[in-house]
């Protein structure tokens, strides 16, 4: 420390922050200064970030704004600060992040230490075997809108620390830097892509939502994960009511409810008869719905309400599986394809696949037939012969069952090797 300073902030806290924004990766912001780029004056690099964070003279650069394709031809906009100024805003989220953790709800999933999308999934899914009802919350434009007094109310309830409030101030007022060069000053939001984002709009829900609801509605269990959110009720009429008090306080705390993408759905499994308009909703990835299902013994057939891969989901991998362009890589060899192509698999399995898993079989058919397109233009022999490429394929995951991440599972070779 030096107590010369205005304030008195680690060095190592500095060095710490560097790492974490390290194995983070990602671009390079409105500077272009890419991280091989910043590591080449690495400890004068850091010393400009911890002198000027340390004497109260940090301002952050502007955001360099990117769009994100998304579904239906839309776009994600997402703000992408600098390597210095990523690494800044990790030293201030070392310091908040643990007394925030300490309130935080245990029903909050999103960007938290031991916490995952996963856990949320699960919770959602034995819950809504208990519930009969869900509203699944949309909040329009959360992270453009975040209220700036109000962001500022809540963390100054969680902190004194003046440089903390500073900088979260600054970061929350930096400009946006637009494709065309030129800048937007922002009075509303905090940027997706920023480092010090995910805690910010955690704290702000913490009050806006969470524990607002356990408030006024203990009954009703929730899992959130950011803005993205369900709520579960007895009857239709609770989810009525809920919903429609929840549209007022969003309102209250500047924020809006999506008209169209928050509904109220029916929960519907063989032992609920009732019948709804809405009968599924999508969860971080996953269609929840009524499913055919088999009991622990893997006999009886049952119909049960339960999570699988979303089609949003389903077509994000099958496009960049076509992306990788296997067929063209004849020059490699299959143990070369699959060491780029099993991280990615790796990751997919372990993620979807633990719920109900076998709706990823088509995808990995897909794959496969990649890898046939491939043998043909790499082996004249087999071209035009599916079958007999098929044939090869599944005698050589026989002497190679670890080879690709997909080949592991039970029952993926009914589905994709005809």
């Amino acid at each position: 420390m030096d107590k010369t300073k205005s304030f008195l902030i680690s060095k190592q806290i500095v060095w710490n922050a560097y790492k974490r924004v390290k194995a983070n990766k990602g671009a390079a912001g409105c500077d272009r200064q890419s991280m091989d780029d910043f590591e080449k004056d690495l400890k004068n690099n850091l010393f400009k970030i911890w002198n000027r964070m340390s004497s109260g003279c940090y301002f952050p650069p502007p955001v360099l704004r990117v769009e994100i394709p998304k579904d239906g031809g839309k776009t994600r906009l997402l703000g992408i600060p600098t390597i210095s100024d990523r690494i800044a805003q990790m030293v201030a989220k070392i310091y908040l992040e643990p007394e925030l953790e300490k309130h935080f709800h245990s029903d909050s999933f999103g960007y938290r230490p031991h916490k995952s999308a996963a856990q949320a999934v699960e919770l959602a899914r034995r819950r809504c075997w208990k519930y009969d009802w869900v509203i699944d919350l949309d909040i329009k434009g959360f992270f453009d809108n975040i209220d700036h007094h109000l962001m500022m109310l809540a963390v100054k309830k969680h902190t004194q620390e003046k440089w903390i409030l500073l900088y979260i101030e600054r970061w929350l007022k930096a400009p946006v830097l637009l494709p065309d060069g030129s800048k937007q000053e922002r009075t509303l939001g905090t940027p997706q892509g920023g480092v010090i984002s995910p805690l910010l709009a955690n704290l702000f829900l913490h009050y806006a939502f969470d524990l607002w609801l356990s408030r006024n509605y203990r009954q009703n269990p929730f899992e959130r994960y950011a803005d993205d959110a369900v709520i579960h009720c007895q009857t239709q009429e609770e989810a009525v009511s809920i919903k429609q008090a929840l549209a007022s306080r969003m309102n209250q705390c500047g924020l809006e409810l999506h008209p169209e993408k928050t509904k109220i759905v029916y929960c519907k499994d063989e032992s609920r008869k009732d019948h709804a308009k809405e009968t599924q909703f999508d969860f971080l990835g996953f269609t929840f719905k009524m499913r055919t299902a088999r009991n622990r013994f893997r006999k009886t057939l049952f119909n049960s309400f339960s999570p699988a891969i979303s089609l949003k989901a389903k077509r994000r991998i099958r496009a960049e599986i076509k992306s990788w362009e296997v067929h063209k890589h004849t020059e490699k060899s299959l143990f070369e394809i699959s060491s780029f192509c099993n991280p990615k698999i790796r990751g997919w399995i372990g993620y979807y696949g633990r719920f109900y898993g076998s709706a990823l079989y088509p995808i990995f058919k897909q794959f496969n037939t990649s890898l046939f397109h491939w043998a043909t233009r790499k082996y004249k022999n087999i071209k035009g012969s599916k079958n007999r490429f098929f044939r090869w394929l599944k005698n050589f995951a026989r002497l190679h069952p670890s080879l690709f991440e997909h080949w592991k599972l039970k029952g993926v070779w009914v589905t994709t090797v005809q």
